[in-house]
């Protein structure tokens, strides 16, 4: 999804840790807060519509020919955008979430023991069945468990807290499941929550799971955005070695897909080292981000790098790492390393690999894993003359056409204009 494409609100949650926006907030100064929009994508037509002025009168905003002064334009500007309201001196605006009445320290709500074993329980079982078959119950535990106690006069930080959480995690599922635009809003929603929450290194990760889907979905400006986004957040709040490793991470990720070598290798330097000393307890809200996660990132950033040997060794140590519980995560891992055996000319070891893809769990619901099994049968298929590749895709056809079965209820509908 492109700058253009993506929803202002969506863009602007990205930059409300930002001190440009947030200096423009505080001097009322719209002009420079709607040329920033602009700079990040928002087009001033769609800067005009949204606040229900003239592009004329937006122009002489930006051009600081004049400046807004009406209380009623101010309003729009915060609902347009949803800019929460005591950033532009108003009052909270009726979106804004109700604010929490907890005497927890801010920027560390602690877990209540039902939130934590909901939050762990949906976890575990994503990463072993993958994301497909949880969806629904976590939008009904959303919709049932959570959503009254956001509402309530007595609502926490904790509350806002496991929201923000189980938001991003419903995200992850819709992405696993192929629908990557509903992942892109269930992310923006999770943003806001996480900053109610008053936990910033949670905000941070949400940032850090937008990079990703970015990436995923062919923007890597909007990935490497996200990414320093998160990166502004984790070192402005308590810091979260973890946490900012995989920022660095997912900034690596992004600046090789843009094509930016030197940057992209010393990012991926940086999240190495940040993670070598980390040694804190892990957050509770806090997706894990641990080597098995950082070597499988390693060998996406080389080979998109060309560097194809030294990618092969990360994906080799990622399977290496991976605990034996972790399907999807495994499965991701065997097809990258696969797909490098045949970029290094190695049959007979994107074979073997292929095979040991094949081998793992046949139930695990994950879309993802089933496109990037797509991509392996597309890759193979130019060396079909070979006999033991000629039996590995005809497994990989039989494999689909199974998990195809098993799956038909969550395979997201063909794209307009897609042809069969």
């Amino acid at each position: 999804m492109t700058a253009a494409e993506r929803e202002p609100r969506e863009i602007v949650a990205g930059l409300l840790a930002d001190r440009r926006l947030l200096s423009a907030c505080a001097e009322r100064d719209m002009g420079t807060l709607f040329r920033l929009l602009n700079h990040r994508g928002i087009s001033t037509r769609r800067i005009a519509a949204a606040v229900d002025i003239t592009q004329g009168r937006l122009y002489d905003y930006m051009n600081g020919k004049s400046r807004v002064e009406k209380l009623a334009i101010f309003e729009q500007i915060a609902d347009a955008f949803q800019i929460p309201g005591h950033l532009l001196g108003l009052a909270k605006r009726p979106w804004e979430p109700t604010a929490p009445t907890s005497h927890a320290f801010v920027g560390e709500p602690l877990p209540d023991s039902d939130d934590m074993a909901a939050m762990d329980a949906f976890r575990t079982a994503d990463r072993q069945a993958g994301g497909g078959r949880l969806y629904s119950a976590v939008l009904r535990h959303l919709r049932d468990n959570i959503g009254p106690r956001l509402v309530d006069a007595d609502g926490t930080a904790q509350v806002f807290a496991v929201a923000a959480v189980l938001t991003e995690m419903a995200g992850w599922m819709a992405h696993d499941s192929g629908h990557d635009a509903v992942a892109g809003r269930h992310f923006t929603r999770a943003l806001p929550l996480a900053h109610a929450s008053g936990d910033t290194p949670l905000a941070a990760s949400i940032a850090a799971s937008t990079s990703h889907l970015a990436l995923q979905t062919g923007d890597p400006a909007a990935a490497v955005h996200w990414a320093q986004t998160g990166l502004d957040l984790a070192e402005a709040g308590p810091v979260v070695p973890t946490l900012i490793a995989r920022l660095h991470a997912m900034s690596a990720r992004a600046l090789a897909a843009a094509g930016q070598p030197t940057p992209a290798l010393r990012a991926l330097g940086r999240a190495e080292e940040v993670l070598d000393s980390a040694s804190e307890a892990e957050r509770p809200w806090l997706s894990p981000f641990d080597a098995a996660a950082l070597a499988l990132e390693s060998a996406l950033v080389l080979s998109d790098l060309r560097r194809h040997d030294e990618a092969r060794t990360r994906a080799e140590h990622a399977i290496h790492l991976r605990e034996s519980n972790r399907a999807r995560s495994l499965a991701l891992s065997r097809i990258t390393l696969a797909g490098l055996h045949l970029r290094c000319d190695d049959l007979e070891a994107a074979v073997a690999v292929g095979n040991e893809v094949l081998a793992a769990d046949p139930n695990l619901g994950s879309i993802r894993v089933l496109r990037q099994l797509d991509g392996l049968h597309t890759a193979l298929a130019v060396h079909r003359s070979h006999p033991p590749v000629r039996a590995l895709l005809q497994r990989l056809d039989e494999t689909r056409r199974a998990r195809m079965l098993l799956l038909a209820d969550i395979v997201p509908p063909p794209s307009k204009g897609a042809t069969a």
